[in-house]
């Protein structure tokens, strides 16, 4: 095993084996009691021989666990540590390291059990009987105090082992951990105490004159010394997943859609942190394709869709429309390169956009060269013409600064439906109306004039007081395909 394993192997096992030594101690509180407590029971049990061998065995059996535990963990370290991917027989190793674990602790207890009897076969039940029960009281404290103490060592090796699968460690819940913790630390040591005024009221095994006082406060200073570090361990068992998703919980809430905890064991906690993980996904998800619906029909028709769903039919309301178009984007193509076209398509663009989203606009569609821009859908806004005139000012001033560039730009407003066109599985947000028309054939005029940019009077008469103070009339004329002459004005200071 490599150097960089040996910290988190040795952790697990002197875990282990701490798990190990905890039992003994417990188990001892427990038993020298019930064999000590039969006249002339003390003598045939508690021999010197049978002391130095439990000794013996604790030691051993001790060491035993932590050279077992190393050689248990050591495989699932040597993937785990180097960061790479479990191959399937690594990742059905690392799921049953728990079921290992528990099978060392109470292989551990069973082999000192036979190793008591074996050497005591003479003295028949009178030992017998004590070591069954403190083999079967040991191993289970073993393996619930080990289950513990390795959690915190096992559950990043085991969360990056189930990984991407459902196949998680099959652990007790939170109310089998409550209950269990409830009977190591409450119902066992109550348990033993009822068995000894028990068996002493009936006369079995122990005298009715036999003394169980000492026993009795044996047992009870071991169930209160255990007892806590027991309930601290189950209560940790709990605890920290919850507070690893609460955390995660933080993050999501600052944006953090990346986020996720480590799904270790199947139970309830394992549940609810695999549930965190699959609804920041959706979450996550969900950003991505309003991102991306948004960049396709900008921020607020996405939001709006998200919100009402397919529902967004539309209807006519009071919009701004500002509609701008390049000059001479044929001369453009021709002369220069496919690059370079593209680059300045992508600034003035980049432009009109910025210019249009300060003002809360949006762009409803590109056309080739060209732009439609509207104010007042699919969010309904009182200023919707002042803004639409502002914004086109902006523009004349930024686009002026491009080199090889130059646009007409005209604004209307008026009614206009506005929602959702096409097929029912194929929509397309967009605007129509007189007033798209005629902002649409104000930028073609505003081509040929020295003023690029040009508005009707129905938007000079829906923009406020400040607005219209920056605009003056340039008379009326009759636009292409209109039958009336339209009233057009310009910036006062474009001349």
């Amino acid at each position: 095993m490599g150097t960089t394993t040996n910290e988190p192997a040795a952790q697990y096992s002197g875990r282990l084996a701490l798990a190990h030594f905890l039992a003994c101690v417990s188990t001892t509180a427990i038993v020298i009691p019930l064999g000590g407590i039969r006249p002339g029971a003390a003598r045939t049990y508690f021999t010197q021989q049978n002391v130095v061998a439990a000794l013996v065995l604790v030691v051993l059996g001790t060491a035993a666990v932590a050279v077992a535990g190393r050689l248990n963990i050591a495989p699932a370290l040597r993937w785990f540590v180097a960061g790479r991917e479990p191959n399937p027989d690594e990742r059905r190793a690392a799921l049953r390291l728990l079921g290992r674990q528990s099978a060392i602790l109470s292989a551990t207890w069973a082999v000192s059990g036979t190793v008591i009897v074996l050497m005591n076969l003479k003295a028949g039940a009178a030992v017998a009987v004590p070591t069954l029960l403190g083999v079967v009281l040991g191993a289970v404290a073993a393996t619930g105090i080990g289950l513990l103490l390795t959690q915190d060592a096992l559950r990043p090796v085991v969360s990056a082992a189930t990984r991407g699968s459902e196949g998680w460690v099959t652990v007790p819940g939170v109310l089998a951990r409550l209950v269990g913790m409830w009977v190591l630390c409450s119902a066992l040591p109550c348990g033993v105490i009822a068995a000894l005024i028990l068996i002493r009221a009936n006369g079995w095994i122990i005298e009715k004159n036999a003394p169980i006082e000492i026993p009795v406060l044996v047992v009870t200073a071991a169930a209160v010394l255990l007892g806590l570090p027991i309930m601290m361990l189950t209560s940790r068992s709990i605890s920290d997943p919850l507070h690893e998703v609460v955390d995660a919980m933080a993050e999501v809430e600052q944006g953090r859609l990346n986020t996720s905890v480590g799904v270790y064991e199947r139970s309830e906690i394992g549940r609810l942190q695999s549930g965190f993980n699959r609804m920041v996904a959706g979450l996550a998800e969900r950003e991505r394709v309003r991102d991306l619906f948004g960049r396709h029909v900008g921020a607020d028709v996405a939001s709006r869709a998200i919100e009402e769903g397919a529902s967004l039919s539309g209807d006519v309301q009071e919009a701004a429309i500002l509609f701008i178009d390049l000059v001479g984007s044929t001369q453009l193509a021709a002369t220069k390169s496919p690059q370079q076209v593209a680059e300045v398509l992508n600034d003035f663009f980049r432009i009109v956009v910025n210019a249009v989203d300060e003002r809360q606009g949006l762009i409803n569609k590109f056309e080739g060269d060209a732009a439609l821009a509207v104010f007042g859908v699919p969010l309904r806004s009182e200023g919707a013409a002042s803004a639409a005139l502002a914004t086109a000012r902006s523009l004349g001033g930024k686009l002026r600064e491009l080199p090889m560039v130059d646009f007409g730009i005209g604004v209307s407003a008026g009614h206009v439906f506005a929602g959702n066109i096409g097929a029912e599985n194929r929509y397309e947000y967009t605007v129509i109306g007189d007033a798209v028309n005629e902002a649409a054939r104000l930028a073609d005029l505003a081509k040929t004039s020295d003023r690029r940019i040009l508005s009707s009077a129905a938007a000079i008469e829906r923009a406020d007081a400040v607005e219209r103070r920056y605009w003056a009339s340039r008379g009326a004329k009759l636009l292409r395909g209109r039958s009336e002459a339209t009233d057009i004005s310009a910036p006062v200071d474009d001349d």
